[in-house]
């Protein structure tokens, strides 16, 4: 293997098209694919309805549908712009490109110029986001300063989805995107908006969403012109909509009665870290329930998790100009407030950042890259520790190429986690859509509690089960 952990050259390789990847697993479903063949080639898809489109597979998950000939061939420049093609240039590379002039570098967290722990400290963004408000904010801001004509990210929505990516063009409607979305969603049709509305864009995302984005801006000059912005999220892993509706089944609710989700509710007298779900139905009533009170409601544990992301190795947008995070440390994790820790690379935002806080607009204080890698250390974990577990596992198709050495060094009670997880992952979503089929969610809702209780004594050596895993293998890390 090379340093990367790449393939030798003289194995064979499968062609990289958007039906290989989405057989390997490694299909995260950004919609760059389908946005960049129906600008190409729109003659080609004019009948709408032969077009490439992005759908809900049987799993709940964003996956690239179009016609068999643009399955097996995809966009002239996929395999460069797919962020999870084994092809396409890492993480690392993209942002030595874009940010030569950063004042540091950090093994996990990548090149930044500055760093800090806070909130917005003015309006109603600390109070209508999930964390500290930053992201609302700075998406604000760009557009208050002229900066950009819109901004890209994700918004509630009616329909078949809970929620899609649109575009803000004022404060007050970026507010309306406040909070998190653990659900389902791509970037095709706000990219061809982009590309055929003149104007400058920024696009949030997940850390996938903004390399393909970064990569979509290589190849594209229309594009590297028109986004000017890319503000990045730290991510765990991304979920399927099942979640919702297990959820949903689980608080004694029918999907289809829903009217909006809300994933963290937020009660400035509880820990920021006590996620508590609650859905509007359309008759009005809401209903609402604690995390953990429901079978999936360890985030960590994998359930309805992307197959993709047992395959990324960037947990904090390391190719965004700037980047936001929850600070998953005390005393920043018990303030029900919420405090956000923000990576900030480009210059630009850098001043734009460094002016507010001497205006006393942001309470932001300076921190480092180790104080950011501690604040997201079980994420790190999974995606560094776990990653190079996961990368000696045999399996099918494309070989995903990481910045992580394959290695199988570690104690047994690791490995047992790691192999745990993506056992949840794989069945949860198998089990779950076999419970659809046949009505019988509930064994589903069992099957995940026991999973998940078997799970906790590995993890987090609880109950009998977990007293005899910690006297066998003692393990002070969690998660």
């Amino acid at each position: 293997m090379s340093p990367h952990g790449s393939v030798p050259m003289h194995e064979p390789r499968p062609q990289l098209t958007p039906a290989s990847i989405v057989r390997s697993g490694l299909c995260i479903g950004c919609g760059s694919c389908v946005a960049q063949s129906r600008s190409e080639q729109p003659a080609a898809f004019a009948n709408d309805g032969e077009a490439p489109r992005m759908r809900l597979d049987a799993h709940g998950e964003l996956k690239p549908q179009g016609p068999a000939e643009w399955l097996r061939q995809g966009p002239a420049a996929f395999s460069r712009t797919c962020p999870f093609s084994p092809a396409a240039r890492n993480e690392t590379e993209v942002a030595d490109d874009l940010f030569p002039g950063a004042a540091h570098t950090d093994a996990l967290v990548g090149r930044f110029d500055g760093a800090y722990v806070g909130h917005a400290d003015e309006g109603s963004f600390r109070a209508q986001g999930s964390s500290g408000g930053m992201v609302s904010w700075t998406a604000s801001e760009l557009l208050r300063a002229g900066l950009v004509d819109a901004v890209a990210h994700v918004l509630p929505s009616g329909g078949d989805r809970f929620f899609r990516y649109g575009l803000s063009r004022t404060p007050e409607e970026i507010g309306t995107g406040a909070k998190s979305r653990y659900y389902p969603v791509e970037m095709s049709e706000v990219l061809e908006t982009i590309r055929t509305v003149p104007g400058r864009y920024a696009v949030v995302g997940v850390p996938c969403f903004i390399k393909a984005v970064q990569l979509l801006r290589r190849e594209d000059p229309l594009m590297r012109e028109r986004i000017a912005f890319t503000l990045g999220l730290f991510c765990g892993h991304m979920k399927s909509a099942r979640l919702v509706e297990s959820f949903a089944y689980q608080m004694g609710v029918n999907v289809e009665d829903i009217r909006s989700v809300e994933y963290r509710l937020k009660d400035e007298r509880r820990p920021a870290n006590w996620y508590t779900a609650q859905f509007v139905l359309r008759d009005g009533r809401s209903v609402q329930r604690d995390w953990f009170h429901l079978a999936e409601g360890d985030w960590g544990s994998g359930f309805f998790q992307n197959e993709a992301c047992n395959f990324c190795d960037d947990v904090v947008s390391e190719t965004a100009d700037i980047s936001f995070g929850d600070a998953w440390v005390e005393p920043y994790a018990s303030d029900g407030r919420g405090t956000n820790v923000v990576i900030v690379r480009s210059p630009m935002l850098h001043e734009l950042v460094a002016n507010a806080m001497a205006a006393g607009r942001l309470n932001l204080a300076p921190v480092d890259g180790a104080f950011l890698a501690q604040t997201q250390a079980a994420g790190f974990r999974q995606r560094r520790e776990g990653l190079a577990y996961r990368l000696t596992w045999r399996r099918r198709g494309l070989q995903p190429v990481k910045r992580v050495r394959p290695g199988r060094t570690l104690p047994w009670r690791r490995k047992l986690i790691y192999r745990m997880r993506a056992a949840i992952t794989r069945w949860s979503r198998r089990l779950f859509a076999a419970a659809r089929w046949a009505g019988g969610r509930s064994l589903y809702v069992h099957w995940a509690q026991g999973a998940l209780s078997f799970y906790h004594a590995l993890a987090y050596s609880r109950g009998r089960i977990g007293s005899w895993v910690a006297r066998l293998a003692p393990d002070d890390r969690s998660g």
